[in-house]
């Protein structure tokens, strides 16, 4: 295995559907919303707008250390490398999530019963390969190819939902899970960046990410009533599993050690990172994110049916109230 590709193994049923009358209108509409929501990212992104890299990329505050000793200690020059290098590395994150749901739905393609559900995910597909181009290009034309490798997380979710032969596990990883982090974050940085370029490039994505929240929310709820009790189990462990993947583990290592930053001034910064997300002197738009998405995840699971006890004890083990209510999500 490379560093940029490796092997999944997996083994699905194709659902060969021939009934060509609309049979899930909502699914339908979707589609439609699709259809009429559609972007070029080679066309309506104005690459010729240059990224001022001095200036940094994302707001200082989201950057793990920030107003600590640590961050203090780097001196504005070597802060504004940090800025950078935090903001590859977290893009870097979300475009192998981004290419990993491409694969993921092309996969759902084959497998989800019903023709409308199978052409709101070829429309997905299309999506997350714009996504992926759109990314890429902005970190090598305008970060000078600051790519960074795809955390273990990152790898281990999207190995688990690539190699599932259940349509209603992938649904629960990408869109209903990995969407919900993605929609969140790219709100945030769609409000806090600071490159007015990335602030269009997330805009556009987030109207996109929002409909396939819409697909999970749709899809899954008569499937998961359906469940054996084994079944269930099995998708209440794997649920369990990506929320620990996704809302944990994921500090970018490899960004301070671009800067120089030794191995006891790193797990400084970790230690630092972790009392702040406990502390009032976390950033506001920070705090705001973090109970958006917990809020997001907790009604999105109670509007697919997965909001029971044993889901509700995972949520509170990683600090999550399973009674918190959902924002308003943004029009599909």
């Amino acid at each position: 295995m490379s560093e940029t590709d490796h092997r999944v193994a997996s083994s699905f049923d194709t659902c060969y559907q021939r009934v060509y009358a609309t049979q899930a209108p909502d699914m339908r509409r979707l589609y439609e919303n699709a259809k009429r929501d559609q972007w070029n990212a080679a066309r309506d992104i104005d690459w010729a707008e240059r990224v001022d890299l001095e200036r940094g990329i994302f707001a200082d505050e989201l950057i793990d250390g920030h107003g600590s000793e640590y961050w203090d200690r780097l001196g504005p020059d070597r802060q504004r490398q940090l800025n950078v290098e935090f903001s590859c590395w977290r893009l870097s994150q979300l475009l192998h999530g981004e290419e990993g749901a491409m694969l993921a739905c092309s996969q759902l393609v084959d497998m989800v019963p019903g023709n409308d559900a199978k052409f709101f995910q070829a429309t997905q597909v299309v999506d997350e390969a714009r996504h992926t181009e759109v990314l890429s290009r902005y970190l090598m034309d305008k970060c000078g190819g600051r790519i960074y490798p795809l955390t273990p997380n990152v790898k281990s979710l999207f190995d688990y939902i690539l190699g599932s032969g259940k349509w209603f596990i992938k649904t629960v990883g990408l869109q209903l899970i990995a969407e919900t982090f993605a929609v969140a974050l790219f709100r945030m940085q769609a409000e806090t960046a600071q490159d007015p370029l990335l602030k269009e490039i997330c805009r556009r994505i987030l109207i996109d990410e929002s409909r396939h929240m819409g697909f999970s929310v749709l899809s899954l709820p008569d499937e998961i009533a359906g469940l054996s009790a084994a079944e269930m189990r099995e998708l209440e462990d794997f649920t369990h599993e990506a929320l620990v993947l996704v809302l944990t583990g994921q500090f970018p290592r490899e960004a301070y050690e671009a800067i120089g930053m030794d191995a006891r001034e790193i797990d400084g910064v970790k230690r630092v990172r972790k009392e702040m997300a406990s502390g009032a002197e976390f950033a506001l738009f920070r705090k705001l994110f973090k109970r958006e998405m917990h809020a997001m995840i907790v009604g999105n699971l109670r509007k697919v049916g997965l909001l029971n006890p044993r889901i509700s004890g995972f949520l509170r083990e990683l600090g999550i109230d399973p009674a918190l209510a959902a924002p308003a999500s943004p029009a599909a």
